[in-house]
């Protein structure tokens, strides 16, 4: 994961905790979209194709 950004860091540990989309921006004050947008950015760079292989990945790490 030293691939990622803090904030994409922070987005992904927030998956992996099981929060929503819409929780994540709630509580790191963004938008909706702006979580989208850092998880397009997750999956690409882990290479992971789902948020269920995101949390999989986290969880092994």
């Amino acid at each position: 994961m030293e691939e990622l950004t803090s904030r994409e860091k922070e987005v992904a540990n927030l998956v992996a905790e099981g929060l929503s989309n819409r929780q994540i921006a709630e509580k790191l004050c963004i938008a909706v979209k702006t979580v989208e947008n850092h998880l397009t950015e997750i999956y690409s760079k882990l290479r992971v194709k789902s948020r269920s292989q995101l949390i999989c990945l986290i969880l092994r790490e």
